[in-house]
C-alpha cells in the first residue's frame, strides 16, 4: 500500500542566549532536531532578535553575561509590550534558592541550573512551548468572543467584576435608538453586495463613535442600533446623558461624511438615519436562561427612546424632556409639538437637537473640493496621523504647481 506523505509539523522557534560559544553549540545540537534554534551571544543581540518581525516562541537565557546580564534582559523583555508574553527559561550556573526566586519574580517561567540534564531541558522546553501555544489559542478565542460582546461587558467579565449569572438591577440610564429611514423599501432593488457593504460600513463607523463616547453597544436589530449609557460603567446620570447626545451628534456628522465617501467610491446609493434618546429607570443586566443569556435593558423608558427615534426627522435627533433637562446647559435643542407615541396614553414632549455651526467647523473630518479639472478628497479618519505631515507637503507641492 502506498503511504501518504504527512505534512511536516511546524518547528517552534527557540532563542538561546549565552556568552559561551560551547554552551550555544551544545543547546543547538540538543534542540535542533525538533525545533528551529537561533542563538545570541549577548543580551543586546537577544533583545533585537526578540523584537524582530519573527520573534522566538521561547527564550533560554543565561544570567551571567558581560555588559547586560540575564536579569536586565528579562526586565527589558517584560517592559516591552511586543516581547512581554514570550516565555523565558533561565539557564544558569547560579544555584542558590534566592537567585532562582529572584529570576521567577522577574517573570521567568522556569529556572534550570547547569550542568544541564538533556532530558530535563527537553521536557521543560516542550512543556512551556505547549503552555504558550495553549495560551495563544485561548487569547485568540477570547478576542473572537469579544466581538460578540460590548467592550465594557467583555472587560468586566474577564477582570472578574461581573459574573455570568442571571441577575438584573434597576438603574437610571440614557438609551439611544437609531435606524435607517425606509431601509427596507430603499434597498429593495439593491444588490445584496451593495447592502452588505454600506450597512457594515455604517455599523463599523457608528460603533467606533459609540466606543469613543463610552456607550454600551447593546445590539443591532436589522438596520437599527441600540446603545445605552450608565452601565456597566457610569460617569453620573447627567454626564451619561450628555455623552449620549454628543455621540448622536458625532454620528450624524459622520453620516454626512460617509455619504461623500460613498459617492466618491462610485456608489449612487445612500440613506439617512433617525435617532432617539431618552433617560429614565430601566432594568439592566443578564436576561435569559442557564444555557443562553443576553446582557441588555428592558422597560418603558427603552420603548420611549425607540418611539422618539421613529418620530425623528431623517438625519435628525429627538430627545425626551428628561434628557433635555440634563443636557440643556450644553446642547441646543428646539422643543417640538407634543407627539403621540404607541404605548403611552399622554402626548410626549420632545426636543430636536440642533447642530451648532461652530461645532460643525471644528469636528469635520472629511474635506472635498471639486471643480473642472480638479478633485480633492481628504478623510482624516483614514489618514494616519503619522502620514499627515507628508500629505501636507504633497498638497503644498500641488498648490505650487498650480501657480
Amino acid at each position: 500500500m502506498k503511504e501518504t506523505n504527512k505534512p511536516a509539523s511546524r518547528k517552534a522557534k527557540i532563542l538561546v542566549v549565552d556568552d559561551t560559544p560551547d554552551n550555544l553549540f551544545l543547546m543547538g545540537a540538543l534542540l535542533e532536531d525538533k525545533h528551529e534554534v537561533t542563538t545570541a551571544p549577548d543580551g543586546a543581540t537577544a533583545l533585537q532578535m526578540a523584537q524582530s518581525d519573527a520573534p522566538p516562541e521561547l527564550i533560554l537565557l543565561d544570567i551571567m553575561m558581560p555588559e547586560m546580564d540575564g536579569y536586565e534582559v528579562m526586565r527589558r523583555l517584560r517592559q516591552n509590550v511586543a516581547t512581554a508574553s514570550i516565555p523565558v527559561i533561565f539557564l544558569t550556573a547560579l544555584t542558590s534558592i534566592e537567585e532562582e526566586q529572584f529570576g521567577l519574580d522577574l517573570g521567568a517561567v522556569d529556572y534550570i541550573t547547569k550542568p544541564i540534564s538533556p532530558p530535563v531541558v527537553l521536557a521543560r522546553v516542550n512543556t512551556h512551548l505547549e503552555r504558550s501555544a495553549n495560551a495563544r489559542r485561548l487569547q485568540a478565542l477570547s478576542e473572537k468572543l469579544s466581538r460578540y460582546l460590548a467592550p465594557q461587558v467583555y472587560k468586566s467579565l474577564f477582570d472578574g467584576s461581573r459574573d455570568a449569572e442571571i441577575r438584573t438591577q434597576r438603574k437610571k440610564l440614557t438609551v439611544f435608538f437609531s435606524d435607517i429611514k425606509d431601509f427596507t423599501a430603499s434597498t429593495a432593488k439593491w444588490q445584496p453586495e451593495d447592502i452588505t457593504f454600506l450597512l457594515n460600513s455604517y455599523f463599523s463607523e457608528m460603533s467606533k463613535i459609540a466606543m469613543e463616547y463610552g456607550g454600551t453597544l447593546d445590539k443591532f436589530i436589522g438596520d437599527a442600533m441600540v446603545i445605552f449609557f450608565g452601565d456597566p460603567e457610569t460617569r453620573g446620570v447627567k454626564e451619561d446623558a450628555l455623552q449620549c447626545v454628543k455621540m448622536a451628534m458625532a454620528m450624524q456628522r459622520r453620516m454626512s461624511e460617509l455619504q461623500i465617501l460613498w459617492r466618491e467610491m462610485g456608489s449612487d446609493k445612500t440613506f439617512q438615519v433617525r435617532m432617539g434618546i431618552n433617560t429614565g429607570y430601566c432594568d439592566v443586566g443578564n436576561f435569559g436562561s442557564d444555557l443562553r443569556m443576553d446582557y441588555t435593558i428592558i422597560g418603558s423608558e427603552v420603548n420611549m427612546a425607540a418611539r422618539l427615534e421613529h418620530a425623528a426627522d431623517p438625519g435628525g435627533i429627538l430627545i425626551s424632556k428628561e434628557t433635555y433637562g440634563l443636557v440643556r446647559d450644553e446642547i441646543v435643542a428646539t422643543e417640538q409639538q407634543p407627539i403621540m407615541v404607541k404605548g403611552f396614553s399622554e402626548p410626549v414632549s420632545a426636543y430636536a437637537v440642533e447642530e451648532e455651526a461652530e461645532v460643525q467647523g471644528t469636528t469635520r473630518k472629511v474635506f472635498q473640493w471639486e471643480r473642472l479639472g480638479m478633485r480633492v478628497l481628504i478623510d482624516l479618519d483614514r489618514l494616519p496621523s503619522t502620514e499627515r505631515a507628508a500629505a501636507a507637503v504633497e498638497l503644498r507641492e500641488m498648490a505650487d504647481r498650480l501657480h
